[in-house]
């Protein structure tokens, strides 16, 4: 079953799909803003992001960014909520939500947010009253279901922070996670160096290294290094961009520069990885 709502003079839709087939991400394949909130209530199953394997477990909650290539290995057995940016966009509107670079471009994704009976109580109650108000056509109908959307989106960030169980994290701290992580969203292809990403945010490089320790994620160094060569492993995968053009997209002097990049934080040299990628879609 798939219900769409879609306000026809701003382009902007959402989707609610259970027992569907047709739960996916084309990712950089397709140019989008859909974002997905992927609710798996039955038995755990598979899923591929961007070719790497994750086990979605029962009773779960996994969010999805539009530029993310997913396949599941049974999408009949999920429930997912899709939108795009003209129906809500998260970043335009975090000062109501508080997701952003957190549960949507945060630093541990994919996010995997495990559901307590309380937890699943309550996202079953908010999926009831989406399907109650795609069904109700009025004048009313699109901001009902953005009010539904907003709940949902506040309920999984709620419950994602309770998890973090950190007493040291702080909601000003975590503020400060979330806008380095959008920041790095924007800016990855051109900015590399923390500096950069410290000055914006008005604090020193130590101060945001201190940070990132607290919550185990790594330095930040390491997370720009990490983003770069994740949209690197799309552009191989997805499409046709030779390594001269992916050096000069993401803000290489040379392709050179790029290869031993490349080379160093993967173990593998491009035309190795391309072929092992083409060989494991055989």
């Amino acid at each position: 079953m798939e219900l769409l709502f879609e306000d026809k003079k701003t382009g902007g839709f959402l989707t609610m799909q259970r027992e569907s087939p047709g739960l996916k991400g084309d990712g950089i394949l397709k140019s989008s803003t859909i974002n997905s909130i992927v609710y798996n209530k039955n038995a755990p199953q598979k899923v591929m992001i961007d070719e790497v394997p994750y086990i979605l477990e029962s009773n779960t909650i996994l969010t999805l960014m539009a530029n993310q290539h997913f396949v599941f290995e049974q999408p009949e057995q999920l429930t997912a909520w899709q939108f795009n940016r003209e129906f809500y966009c998260i970043v335009d509107h975090d000062a109501e939500v508080g997701c952003v670079g957190f549960i949507f471009y945060g630093t541990r994704q994919p996010l995997f947010t495990l559901l307590s009976s309380l937890d699943k109580l309550e996202i079953e109650i908010i999926e009831k009253l989406c399907i109650a108000d795609m069904k109700t056509i009025d004048r009313m109908q699109g901001e009902m279901l953005r009010t539904m959307l907003k709940r949902l989106i506040i309920s999984i960030t709620r419950i994602a922070r309770k998890a973090c169980n950190n007493p040291e994290l702080s909601d000003e701290k975590l503020d400060l996670v979330r806008m380095f992580n959008l920041l790095l969203e924007g800016h990855y292809k051109n900015e590399h160096e923390v500096q950069f990403y410290a000055q914006a945010l008005n604090k020193s490089p130590k101060t945001l290294s201190n940070l990132f320790a607290l919550l185990g994620v790594g330095a930040p160094s390491r997370l720009i290094k990490d983003r770069v060569i994740l949209e690197a492993k799309r552009y191989l995968q997805y499409t046709d961009k030779s390594a001269k053009e992916i050096a000069y997209s993401l803000g290489f002097t040379s392709p050179a520069h790029f290869s031993r990049f490349f080379k160093q934080h993967t173990g593998n040299n491009i035309s190795t990885f391309k072929t092992k990628f083409n060989i494991n879609e055989l």
